[in-house]
């Protein structure tokens, strides 16, 4: 993996990291078959709940890399539903300190909460106060862990469903992967008519198989700031990208994100000549026309700088534009759309921190190892709501 040997990857604690990497279109295959044989049941579920309502109010929830899922596809579920449904994406962390700011007692509401352990404090109390506050509360917990807590709190509650990833999803290492790109996978096929495609398993294959020998190059420019920048969904896709470079690198790399339109408006400042900005190209011809005008603009700056497009095939005007071009679908005939090509460059993304991680003598397996970091979130104390 990663033109390492196991007994490597092991040595350097990475095994967990580069293997739930790695694994990814496999999981992916396995995640398809079994929502495909539980489609049904789901979809009965969730729409008799809209059909109950006169409009509906989803949210989408989790903290951390959970919580970016529901930015990610947020976008996508609105444009594709009905107009009585009304999708946002919230953290927990938020709702948690605010509860007042974020749930409203006369609006039906279903609460979707991504969870890789389904034991992180704030997501077990974020459901205490719908149940508390929201009149017709439902849950959909799309979780890695079926012994979670928040699985284990609706086992008998007839408003609520769980929805469990693959056992392989339930990363070890420290850093979401896998978990993270199938509880995105889950959210798209419950909440739009349309099936997984998947096309994107045999993208992916051929993307971890070619990507090393790119990640050495890039590797070989000593950056120590990074800045993802994308439009729409994959402008929401950037702030994980960035966070597992953060977490990967324990804050070595200093790493930001931004939309392609937004980076002009002050977070441009963060450039120097130990930086790489990486955009995430979109396949919608009006939107890319932005992410285009942005990488010409980074291109012409003189200050020693790396540019990194990822984009969905070969492109000439953006190959001559950045110092590193990937092409993610490896020229395959099929029209990716944004939400394959955030699974493809989430992918990427991951990747180039876990070997930035170890190009730093870091241990991406648990790059924090005086606990300031961990698995499952410490020391969140919930305090009673009581109003």
């Amino acid at each position: 993996m990663f033109n390492m040997t196991s007994e490597e990857l092991r040595n350097n604690n990475a095994i967990n990291t580069a293997s739930e990497i790695y694994q990814q279109p496999t999981v992916w295959k396995e995640l398809a078959s079994t929502l495909s044989a539980q489609k049904e049941e789901l979809n009965l579920f969730i729409n008799s709940i809209y059909e109950k309502h006169e409009r509906v109010r989803v949210i989408l929830s989790g903290a951390g890399t959970s919580a970016f899922i529901g930015d990610t596809i947020v976008p996508v579920l609105r444009r594709e539903n009905n107009a009585n449904v009304q999708f946002e994406a919230i953290a927990t962390t938020d709702i948690v300190s605010n509860p007042e700011e974020y749930l409203q007692k006369d609006f039906p509401t279903i609460m979707v909460s991504f969870a890789r352990s389904g034991n992180s404090p704030e997501s077990v109390a974020t459901v205490a106060l719908g149940e508390q506050i929201v009149d017709h509360f439902y849950q959909v917990v799309i979780t890695c862990n079926k012994d979670g807590q928040l699985a284990k709190n609706i086992k008998n509650d007839k408003n609520s469903v769980t929805v469990l990833m693959p056992d392989k999803a339930n990363d070890k290492g420290l850093a979401m992967t896998s978990s993270f790109t199938c509880m995105l996978i889950t959210a798209y096929s419950l909440f739009t008519a349309n099936d997984f495609d998947e096309n994107v398993i045999a993208d992916a294959e051929k993307l971890i198989e070619s990507l090393p020998d790119k990640l050495n190059e890039i590797l070989g420019f000593d950056f120590g700031r990074i800045i993802y920048l994308g439009s729409g969904m994959l402008s929401q896709l950037s702030h994980e990208a960035a966070l597992k470079m953060l977490e990967l690198t324990a804050g070595q790399v200093v790493a930001a994100h931004e939309s392609s339109l937004g980076f002009r408006h002050g977070p441009k400042s963060i450039l120097n000549d130990k930086s790489v900005v990486a955009v995430f190209m979109s396949q919608d011809p009006y939107t890319r026309k932005y992410d285009l005008d942005i990488l010409r603009e980074i291109a012409k700056i003189d200050s020693g700088m790396k540019v990194i497009a990822l984009t969905e095939k070969e492109d000439a005007e953006v190959t001559s534009l950045a110092d590193w071009t990937i092409p993610v679908t490896a020229g395959n005939d099929h029209t990716a759309g944004d939400f394959n090509l955030a699974l493809l460059y989430a992918i990427f993304a991951q990747s180039l921190a876990m070997n930035k991680s170890l190009q730093l003598g870091i241990t991406p397996d648990n790059p924090s190892p005086d606990g300031s970091v961990n698995r499952v979130v410490q020391g969140v104390t919930i305090h009673d709501y009581d109003k």
